[in-house]
């Protein structure tokens, strides 16, 4: 897989995409990271990506001509099945968009500022939209990080043990179950008995109990869902 990311701050994620699992995925050959400064394509003498709203509001708008030129170069070169869009009003992001991006060959993450971006560019170019929540954050940068490392980690050969992605959180709409290490007493506090018993279908009997009780006392809503 690949995934370019286009900001305009690329210091606020170089770090976070060459290190931990994204990192390792990409030392390891898997995936390709590539975060692009947004600047490099303003014809401004300033270098500038932004101008006044028209209509008189408040803020500032991200103009076309640096996006455009950008996301035209990148498609040029090669075939990206999404060009997202981090922004608070796109579709909420979850673990089943997280898997079905992971299936994904090559994805574009545009990080929106400001006020947003001139809305042809999200009319023209952008296929899809997502938000990481109902919230407003300075930029897109924490919502690309979100989804990139969301997306990372479900490839085959990331994670050592590829089975615990799909033991996660949120992986058929169910919370996970409590985990424990040694030791199996501290301070009184004990491990749950049925862990140390070696009872295989016990155990899974317990974690699948453990996850339906925990998503319905904190997640209720994950169980209305489809």
């Amino acid at each position: 897989m690949r995934i370019d990311i286009i900001t305009i701050v690329p210091e606020m994620l170089e770090g976070f995409v060459n290190t931990s699992i994204l990192g390792r995925a990409q030392r390891k050959g898997i995936v390709e990271i590539y975060v692009h400064n947004l600047r490099d394509y303003s014809k401004d003498k300033h270098r500038r990506v932004d101008d006044y709203p028209f209509g008189g509001f408040a803020g500032m708008v991200m103009q076309c001509q640096p996006i455009d030129d950008c996301i035209s170069k990148l498609t040029s070169e090669r075939d990206y099945d999404e060009i997202i869009f981090t922004t608070p009003d796109g579709e909420q992001f979850c673990q089943n968009t997280a898997n079905e991006l992971s299936l994904d060959k090559n994805i574009i993450i545009l990080c929106g500022h400001y006020k947003g971006i001139d809305y042809r560019i999200r009319e023209h170019l952008i296929t899809r939209e997502i938000s990481v929540g109902d919230y407003v954050l300075t930029g897109g940068e924490i919502a690309a990080a979100a989804i990139a490392d969301a997306v990372v980690r479900l490839i085959p050969g990331v994670l050592s043990d590829e089975q615990s992605a799909f033991s996660d959180s949120f992986q058929d709409n169910l919370l996970a179950a409590p985990v424990y290490t040694r030791p199996a007493d501290y301070k009184g506090w004990k491990v749950p008995e049925i862990l140390l018993s070696g009872h295989d279908a016990k155990i899974k009997e317990w974690e699948i109990t453990q996850s339906l009780e925990r998503t319905k006392r904190l997640r209720p809503d994950l169980l209305k869902k489809d």
